[in-house]
This record gives C-alpha cells, sequence and structure tokens, in this order.
C-alpha cells in the first residue's frame, strides 16, 4: 500500500470530525479528571483529616504537579504531534523514531526531577511560599510524592502517544486504574492509619506506579510499529523537533507553576496585612485552584481529543477538517465553561465546602475570589485549544506565545502590582483582567491563521483545476 492510500485511509482522514472528535476526546476528557481526581481528592480527604493546614500545603506544594505536567507535556505532547504531522504527510520511518526519542526523554526527565525535589526540599517549599506554620506540612506531603514523579511523568506522557496511536481509551484505562486506587486508599492511610499528609501522599504515589505499569505493557504492544532499542536511541534533532512542539503545552504549565508561585507569595505578604490573616487565603486560593483544574480536565480533554485531528489532517493538507475540528473544539469548550461560570456564581460556599471545614473568614474570602476571579471562565477555554491547535499545526512559535499570554503577560505582572493599590484583593480582581486581555489577542491570532487556511486551500483548489 503506497503513502497516499495509507493516509486516505486512516480514520483521522475519513471519518465524520463531529465523530471522530468524540471518540478521542471523551476518553482524553475521562484521563483528565481521573488526573485531576489525584490532586482533588487528596485535597478533599486532606480537608476533611487534616485541616486548613493541610490545604494550605497542598496548595504550596502544587507548583510541583504542574512542572511534572509541563515536562510530561512537552515530551509527551511533543513527541505525538510529531508522530501524527509525519504519519500524515507520510514520513513513517520519521514517526517512529521520534516516538522512540520521546519515550527515552520521559523516563530520563522523570527521575531527575524526583532527585532534585528531594535535594532541595525545604528551599523550594520556602520558595513556593510556605510559612513556618505550613512547612512541615509541605515537606511531609511533598517529600513522598516526589518519589512518584518519575512513574507519573512517564506515564502521562506514553498516554499522549497511546492516544495518538488511535488507542485513547487505554490510555483513559491507565490514568482510571490508578486514580480509583488512589481514591479508595486515601480514606484508609488518612483515618483508619492516622496517617495523615503522608498517607495522602503515599495513596497518589501508589496509583501513579499502577498508571505507569499498565502504560509499559501498551507500549510492547504499539500498535504502528514495534519498538526496539533503534527507535528508542534520542537524537538531537529528534529531541529539538519534539521540544519544540511540546513547548506551547509545557510553557502554559510552566507559566502556571510561576503565577502559582507570584500569587502565594503575594497572597503570605498581603493577606497578613488583611483581617484574613496569611493561612486563609492560602487555603482558599489552595482549595479553589483544585476546583479550577477539575474544570481544566473537561477542557483540556476536548483539547487533547483534537491534536492528533489537527496534527494528521494539517499534515495531509485537509485544511478543512482541520477548521471543522477547531469549530467544533471551541464551541464545546464554551459551553463546558458556562456550565462551570454557572456554579461558581450560584454555589461558591457548596464547592469550597466540599473541601473542608473553615471560620466564617475562610468561606468569606474563598466565595469572593470564587466568584470574581473566575468570573471570565466562560471564555477561558479558548486560550489552551487555541495554543494546542498552533502547535498540533507546526506553528510553535505561536502556540507559545498563545500559552503565554493570560498567565505571564498579563496575570503576572497584575499579581504584583494591582496588590499595591488595593491591598489583597489586587489578587481578586487580577484574574477577569487577565482573562479578559488575553483572550482578546488570541482570537485576532486564530482568526488570522483561519484565514490563512482558507488561502491555501484556495490555492490547492485552483492547483487541482488547473
Amino acid at each position: 500500500m503506497n503513502q497516499t492510500a495509507s493516509i486516505s485511509q486512516n480514520p483521522l482522514a475519513t471519518q465524520n470530525v463531529n465523530k471522530l472528535i468524540l471518540k478521542y476526546a471523551i476518553p482524553s476528557t475521562i484521563s483528565f479528571l481521573v488526573s485531576a481526581l489525584y490532586n482533588v481528592v487528596d485535597q478533599i480527604f486532606i480537608g476533611q483529616g487534616v485541616g486548613t493546614l493541610g490545604n494550605a500545603a497542598t496548595n504550596v506544594a502544587f507548583p510541583l504537579s504542574t512542572i511534572c505536567t509541563s515536562i510530561f507535556l512537552l515530551l509527551g505532547i511533543g513527541s505525538a504531534t510529531g508522530f501524527n504531522l509525519n504519519m500524515g504527510a507520510g514520513n513513517h520511518e520519521k514517526a517512529y523514531r521520534i516516538v522512540g526519542n520521546g519515550i527515552t526523554l520521559l523516563a530520563v526527565c522523570g527521575v531527575l526531577l524526583g532527585l532534585i525535589t528531594l535535594i532541595f526540599l525545604e528551599p523550594l517549599m520556602r520558595a513556593f511560599g510556605a510559612t513556618e506554620e505550613i512547612l512541615s506540612y509541605a515537606m511531609t506531603y511533598t517529600r513522598i510524592t516526589s518519589l512518584g514523579f518519575p512513574f507519573l511523568i512517564f506515564s502521562s506522557g506514553i498516554g499522549q502517544l497511546i492516544r495518538a496511536d488511535g488507542s485513547p481509551t487505554y490510555s483513559m484505562i491507565c490514568v482510571l486504574s490508578g486514580a480509583v486506587l488512589n481514591t479508595i486508599l486515601d480514606p484508609i492511610l488518612i483515618f483508619v492509619f492516622d496517617m495523615g499528609m503522608a498517607g495522602a501522599a503515599i495513596a497518589t504515589v501508589t496509583g501513579q506506579v499502577v498508571s505507569c505499569s499498565l502504560a509499559i505493557i501498551y507500549l510492547a504492544r504499539f500498535k504502528a510499529f514495534k519498538i526496539t532499542w533503534k527507535f528508542l536511541k534520542p537524537s538531537l534533532r529528534n529531541s529539538k523537533l519534539i521540544v519544540s512542539l511540546g513547548a506551547a503545552s509545557c510553557f502554559n504549565q510552566l507559566a502556571m507553576t510561576v503565577t502559582q508561585i507570584v500569587m502565594n507569595n503575594t497572597l503570605t505578604y498581603y493577606g497578613a496585612a488583611s483581617l484574613y490573616g496569611a493561612v486563609i487565603p492560602l487555603a482558599s486560593v489552595g482549595v479553589i485552584t483544585k476546583v479550577n483544574v477539575f474544570l481544566m480536565a473537561f477542557i483540556l480533554g476536548t483539547v487533547h481529543g483534537c491534536q492528533p485531528i489537527f496534527g494528521f489532517n494539517y499534515g495531509a493538507k485537509n485544511y478543512r477538517r482541520v477548521r471543522a475540528a477547531l469549530k467544533t473544539a471551541l464551541i464545546t469548550v464554551f459551553f463546558i465553561s458556562s456550565l462551570a461560570f454557572i456554579c461558581f456564581q450560584v454555589f461558591p460556599r457548596q464547592i469550597v465546602g466540599i473541601f473542608g471545614t473553615g471560620n466564617e473568614l475562610y468561606f468569606q474570602f474563598a466565595e469572593r475570589y470564587l466568584r470574581i476571579f473566575m468570573f471570565l471562565t466562560f471564555i477561558n477555554g479558548i486560550i489552551p485549544i487555541t495554543s494546542t491547535f498552533f502547535t498540533s499545526i507546526g506553528k510553535p512559535i505561536k502556540g507559545i506565545f498563545v500559552s503565554l499570554t493570560r498567565q505571564i503577560i498579563f496575570l503576572v505582572p497584575l499579581l504584583l502590582i494591582l496588590p499595591t493599590f488595593m491591598g489583597i484583593d489586587g489578587v481578586v480582581f487580577a484574574g477577569p483582567i487577565a482573562d479578559g486581555a488575553a483572550v482578546l489577542v488570541t482570537t485576532i491570532l486564530t482568526v488570522g491563521e483561519i484565514r490563512k487556511m482558507s488561502q491555501l486551500e484556495t490555492a490547492q483548489a485552483d492547483a487541482a483545476n488547473a
């Protein structure tokens, strides 16, 4: 079978776009939801078993979770995008080597992050905003969870490749199995064995080991080709390609890490000068960050479900299918985000209350923060969709820029500037201002790219008729 016939018979090129998105997005969404449960379930049980200090400690440790996510997205999305683009273009040998290169990089980077975290544990916790009151809780939790970083990064990155190989359901099973085990072990270790923060951390790592084991099993029966040592040998050229294609997703997570660190330190400083104190804002934002992670699971599930469709069809020059997939994705995330907006505005106390108890000041700040900071939630999905879209079609620079607009270009400066005039309220209002500005810039770039694709499609049709 020649390459043109192979491309034309690939489901990514032939199936109805909306049905194809459902096929990929539903398992992908479930995978992200389950991944979110690792953090959300820990937060719920820690809130109930340890209290406000425990919630604040997980917020301090959370930047390391986003760093893990940034690494597996950098290498996983980069490898999957390179694989899909080259398979769509008929460059099979290059596609295979990109997959093998990505597998090796995921294994090495996971081990390195775990070691670095253990060596510099206390300085990292202090840099992330830990007060003396919170430090021991944060260190106990992170010392154990860092042992799971290699398993988390490897299994999550391989999950992207499994999805790109046409097995989104198996990718979902890998994540689901570990999360279910984590959910079962959390209450047992925290309440029955009275292990507190350590129990939550052990449950998390155990689930990650199980997910990683299932991912490794899949690699032995990868559908596109047989993975051998020949393909696992890394090359500088393929590594650069992987990094460039995964950079947008990675930088988005790193931007979240930088924003979280800036926010934690800003909350600690200005919170101490307010009637709330330092702990209440940290604990409140920690809870709401986990709520947002749960929302983003729906959005990112849709985004990453579309990634193979964007990449393969752009590589095959099926521009109409790329535009159709982008339109469906944008409508989907707008609907999901609008539902979340309604919940945040109508049920803020109930949402915060799921994650444990606190005094009236705690709920007062948390409710106000949730309503105002997340006010433009209904348009937030535009940014990750367009960032992944640009990356998937081989335009990583634009993808990187879009991924940085909200967090780095707008939100971090606002977090530093507004509180000097408004106190802790400056943090609260920084969110919607950054959201609105970022979406405006992103929309302009996306409309321009859609027009370019239309021009390419017209030129393609003219050439065919000539």
